[in-house]
This record gives C-alpha cells, sequence and structure tokens, in this order.
C-alpha cells in the first residue's frame, strides 16, 4: 500500500473513532440526565403535593389550628414556579413566577394553563361541595430546567471539540502531505538536472559530428521535453509565476504533443467555442494538467478509442471538459480518484490527477472534478479557469 494510502487510511480511521466516541458520550450523557431529570420531577411533584396539603390546611384552618408548620411549608418554596387557581380557573395567589403586569392575576391565570399542560394539576379541596376546590399548577424550577437542557449543551461541546480534532488533525496532516509534495518534486528535478544537462552536451557533441542527421534533432526535443518536466517539478511547491496564456495554442500543443506519443488508435480532437481564449496561468503546469487527463485518458481506453476536449467561454470563466470513451470510473471510486496515492492501475502511484488538482485549484484558484462517468461508456474531467 503506498504510503498516502496509509496516512489516508490512518486519518479515516481516527475521524471514525473520534465520532464514534462522541456518539457514546453523548448517548451516555443523554440517558443519566435522562434519569436524573425523571428523579427531580419525581422529587418536584412530591414537594407540591406537600405543598398543596399545606394549602388545604391553611384553607381550612380553625382558631385552634397550630399554622406555625403549614406556613414554613409555604415559604420554603423558593424555588418551583407555582399558581394557584379556583375552580373556575381565576388566579388566587402565585409564588415564584416574575409577572410584570398590573393587572397580575389575570395574567397568572393564563400562565396556570400553560403550567398545566406540562404538569397535572394538584387538586385541592377545601369545602364540601364539588367547586369547592382549589388547583395547584407548577412548572419546573430553574435547576430542573437548566438539568434538563444540560445534555445538549454537553453534546454540543462535544462535537466543538470533535470538529477543531478533526481539523487539526487534517490541517497537520495536510502540511505534511505538502512538505513531502514538496520534497519529492525538488528532489526529482534535482536529479534530473545532471543527466539531462550531460544529454544536452552530447547531443551537441553529436550535432557537430553528425550535422546531418535526422535523429539527432529528435532527440534534442526529447532532452528538451526532459528538460520542461523538470522545470515543472521544481515550480512544485512555490508560487508559479502566472501570465496571460492562450488557451487554445495550448490545448492544440498538447493535442501535438499526445499525438505523437500515442498509438494511431487513439484520436485526439478539440472543439472549442472561441479562438484564442485568454487565461491568467503558468503554462507548464497547466499544459501538464492536460497532459495527465489525456494520458489517464488513452490508458483508461486502453489505447484504442477518442478524447474530446471541448470549452465552454462565458462572461468570466472557460469551462474545459475533456471526455473519453474508456472504462470509466466506478461510482464508489469517484470522490477518491484526487486521492494521493488511489490508482486503479497495476503499475503507478497515483499522483498524476492529486497533481492536477494541486495545480488548477491551489495554483490558479480554478476547479477540477469529473462531470459524468459511466460504466463501458468513459468519463468526464472538467476544468473551471478564471479567463485574464
Amino acid at each position: 500500500m503506498p504510503r498516502f494510502m496509509y496516512w489516508t487510511d490512518k486519518i479515516r480511521q481516527v475521524k471514525i473513532s473520534l465520532v464514534v466516541a462522541a456518539v457514546i458520550i453523548a448517548a451516555a450523557s443523554l440517558v443519566s440526565s435522562h434519569f436524573l431529570v425523571r428523579d427531580l420531577e419525581r422529587e418536584e411533584r412530591g414537594r407540591m403535593e406537600i405543598w398543596a396539603e399545606a394549602m388545604r390546611s391553611l384553607n381550612t384552618a380553625t382558631e385552634d389550628t397550630d399554622l406555625n408548620l403549614v406556613l414554613k411549608i409555604l415559604e420554603q418554596n423558593n424555588t418551583i414556579p407555582v399558581i394557584v387557581t379556583d375552580a373556575m380557573g381565576n388566579a388566587q395567589i402565585y409564588r415564584n413566577v416574575e409577572i410584570s403586569s398590573q393587572d397580575s392575576l389575570v395574567v397568572a391565570a393564563k400562565e396556570a394553563k400553560t403550567f398545566a399542560n406540562r404538569h397535572q394539576p394538584i387538586k385541592v379541596q377545601i369545602g364540601d361541595r364539588t367547586t369547592d376546590y382549589l388547583l395547584v399548577c407548577y412548572d419546573d424550577s430553574l435547576l430542573l430546567t437548566r438539568l434538563a437542557y444540560y445534555p445538549y449543551v454537553q453534546l454540543g461541546i462535544v462535537m466543538i471539540f470533535v470538529v477543531i480534532a478533526i481539523f487539526a488533525l487534517l490541517t497537520s496532516k495536510k502540511a505534511e502531505q505538502n512538505k513531502v509534495w514538496v520534497g519529492l518534486s525538488k528532489e526529482t528535478a534535482h536529479q534530473l538536472g545532471t543527466p539531462i544537462s550531460s544529454l544536452m552536451a552530447w547531443t551537441e557533441i553529436l550535432r557537430e559530428q553528425y550535422p546531418n542527421d535526422e535523429l539527432i534533432p529528435e532527440m534534442d526535443k526529447d532532452v528538451k521535453r526532459l528538460q520542461l518536466i523538470a522545470d515543472r517539478f521544481s515550480k512544485i511547491g512555490s508560487a508559479p509565476e502566472r501570465k496571460s496564456t492562450d488557451l487554445t495554442e495550448l490545448l492544440e500543443h498538447v493535442v501535438t504533443y499526445m499525438g505523437r506519443r500515442t498509438s494511431n488508435k487513439v484520436k485526439i480532437a478539440t472543439q472549442l467555442d472561441q479562438p484564442n481564449v485568454i487565461v491568467f496561468a503558468n503554462p507548464q503546469l497547466l499544459e501538464w494538467v492536460f497532459e495527465n487527463l489525456c494520458k489517464n485518458a488513452v490508458d483508461a481506453m486502453g489505447g484504442e478509442g477518442h478524447i474530446d476536449i471541448s470549452t465552454h467561454t462565458q462572461t468570466n470563466t472557460v469551462i474545459i471538459d475533456v471526455r473519453d470513451n474508456g472504462k470509466g470510473i466506478e461510482h464508489k471510486n469517484i470522490k477518491n480518484v484526487f486521492r494521493p496515492g488511489f490508482t486503479t492501475k497495476k503499475r503507478g502511484w497515483g499522483l498524476g490527477l492529486s497533481l492536477a488538482k494541486r495545480i488548477i485549484e491551489e495554483y490558479h484558484d480554478g476547479k477540477i472534478f469529473v462531470l459524468t462517468s459511466e460504466i463501458g461508456k468513459g468519463t468526464t474531467f472538467r476544468i473551471e479557469l478564471s479567463r485574464s
């Protein structure tokens, strides 16, 4: 397994572990809080039943009744909101309820209905007639309300922690990958430099000794091609120089180059909606992207088929589609084609499309993605670039 794929799988495992841990913590918190809230609700219900009994004792007290304990019980409720209404729903008294209106009893009566919808009111019989009773309507205390919302706050904090942890993990991994990219590219360019210089010298010697040899100009072209490749690698990791580039001319150069290096069974055609479309780009790197896409298309077609390159020019954007009639990409692999190390070929590093994505999105502020792909019918890659 390539190192890139190994680290990508490791990151995926860590992310899954973090999410699973967050779900377990949240579930445990919700369950424990649920039982705690339920127990507190029962306790508050019991307290209100005692308070209602004290209210009954106060309303049925005689001159000989000792009300010290009753009043003490009534006064001790400083946390649970309670409203006492008569049989007609008119508010009599209220406690621990903030009502700023001057007609406070009318507002309290309306609030009592809200309390009654949340908790079953406690009926206090104060006379012999069926209508001689009071209803004690109460709501959850502030402590219980806060406790009910606490698990969701905790869940939010845990999720924020997980997001930050994953972001930090991805950022550090991306920085490490960038260092690998830059180091690999610079080292490749450096290693190519010495043999290319030697080849250039030998080409000059051969040209002097055999000035009429037809193969020497072709050798010179290949050496210059190697020099261009080394130059491309040297640009990875540093801000490349961008300039106004004729996209039509660049695509024609790619088609000519690929046409000489593929079999006659591969046909490459361009369909440009406008001539001389100018984009602000680094021509060497942008050309590299299209060459990579064409090479991948040739591999996907098994060395036989056709590649169509078309452009669609808009006001501020130019869209380039590279379409082939190859074997296509499985749906499950579409999201992975730009991952470093991903390849369906028996040989290869799986870096071509990853490099293409980096060049387009990071160096040219554009977009590259799989527009369509169907097994047995082919694939279309789309590139969006800003016009100059």
